[in-house]
């Protein structure tokens, strides 16, 4: 019995998919819940995994190809075998029999050696040129070296030293100047690939962001030497109390976060239309980079997340995003974004706001520079952060007074346990 393969079903904000690799051919056997093939969306990879043992018939879709929710991808005959492709398999090996039974009497004829039979003359001729008898190729009855066997080896030693130097050459006039000659030969190489449907999505996303609100970004800059302190006093007993889990600054970043949005909603707010929806809640998005692209998936009412928990799930969608895990839940939502450029050492810069949302956090590379403290020039560990806002939403003074309140929490980090 045929079983049909469909298309996942795909939330209402994703309108379709693309084949991305089909992981079994026609004739394959495929075992029940066995991953048949992706489906690329421009937020996540879905797995369609096998309903029963069998084999996998005709593929509809192939990859590369766009499919709707629910659409049919192919067949799986259920129950079926994989033999037919098996035997036809051997049909060739059955066939080939008479040669391999014809190679071995060639072989039987040959001395009980490894060593290939040659006349008095051809072995004369082959070690007066340094060639050993396993390197010559017999063409005479029952694979022995004739004479002129032995005279076609020994040219081909000849010819071979005379190609080395030429090709040797090459590499040195290289070194000099540019070949152009060599160039046009293949240097200058060219490679297309289609660019993937999360890429293009986060394409067109930060392109409209752009054209559609009035964006604008904030700069301030926060000591990060009592989060440093403090993080190098408890790690390891940090670490030892929650299984493994390591303290990082981003905990610090998001329970700072949480604090100023709860005290600045507009920030915390999004437009939908020609309303402002003011969320009670704080969903805090954090970028990770993949292969695929940057994707952001939500931490969720992180007022009630300690840093222990933030920590933990934060590398957990670190794994999944390596490993094309994340689901369509773990990115749906959030109502404001941190973006971690530091790790990769930008020093300052302006993250674009991720729609509908109303601001995006930027955090930095940490960077020791001088400053004045109590009228002394002392060298303290430094970090611009940088506030993305829609100024449609969020006024010059609120966006401001966030970003002060998120630099004084992290500055002076007992502020978090007191709330003040």
């Amino acid at each position: 019995m045929a079983i049909e393969i469909k298309a996942p079903t795909f939330p209402e904000s994703v309108a379709d998919g693309t084949v991305a690799t089909w992981h079994k051919q026609p004739g394959d056997a495929v075992k029940r819940d066995e991953l048949i093939v992706d489906i690329e969306t421009d937020k996540v990879v879905m797995e369609v995994l096998a309903e029963a043992d069998g084999v996998l018939g005709d593929i509809v879709k192939g990859e590369g190809e766009t499919v709707l929710s629910g659409e049919l991808l192919g067949s799986l005959n259920d129950g079926a075998s994989a033999t037919p492709k098996e035997s036809a398999k051997e049909e060739p090996k059955a066939a080939s029999q008479p040669a391999d039974a014809e190679k071995s009497a060639a072989q039987d004829a040959k001395p009980s050696g490894e060593e290939p039979m040659l006349s008095p003359a051809a072995r004369k001729i082959a070690e007066e040129n340094g060639l050993a008898p396993a390197d010559i190729e017999g063409t005479g009855k029952g694979g022995r070296v004739t004479k002129e066997d032995v005279m076609n080896a020994v040219e081909a030693k000849k010819n071979a030293p005379a190609k080395a130097p030429a090709e040797a050459a090459k590499p040195a006039a290289k070194a000099g100047a540019v070949d152009n000659a060599a160039l046009a030969e293949g240097d200058r190489v060219e490679k297309r690939v289609p660019m993937t449907r999360l890429r293009a999505r986060i394409a067109e996303r930060l392109v409209d962001a752009q054209s559609s609100m009035a964006m604008l970004t904030t700069f301030n800059e926060v000591n990060m030497k009592p989060i440093m302190d403090l993080r190098s006093k408890y790690k390891e007993l940090f670490e030892k109390k929650h299984n493994g889990v390591r303290l990082g600054f981003m905990s610090f970043f998001v329970k700072a976060a949480t604090e100023a949005l709860k005290r600045y909603p507009a920030v915390n707010a999004s437009i939908d239309g020609g309303d402002v929806v003011y969320h009670g809640y704080q969903d805090i998005g954090v970028a990770v980079s993949s292969d695929r692209g940057l994707v952001v998936p939500i931490l969720r009412n992180t007022e009630y997340m300690s840093l222990a928990t933030i920590e933990g799930t934060i590398a957990d969608f670190g794994r999944k995003a390596k490993d094309g895990k994340l689901s369509m839940e773990d990115m749906t939502g959030g109502t404001f974004t941190i973006s971690n450029g530091g790790v990769f050492g930008s020093l300052l810069s302006s993250p674009i706001v991720n729609p509908p949302q109303a601001a995006i956090l930027g955090m930095h590379k940490i960077q020791e520079r001088p400053m004045a403290e109590k009228g002394q020039v002392v060298i303290l560990p430094m970090m611009y952060l940088a506030l993305s806002y829609d100024h449609r939403l969020i006024d010059g003074k609120e966006a401001v007074s966030f970003l002060v309140a998120i630099k004084e929490l992290l500055e002076d980090p007992a502020r978090l346990l007191l709330d003040i």
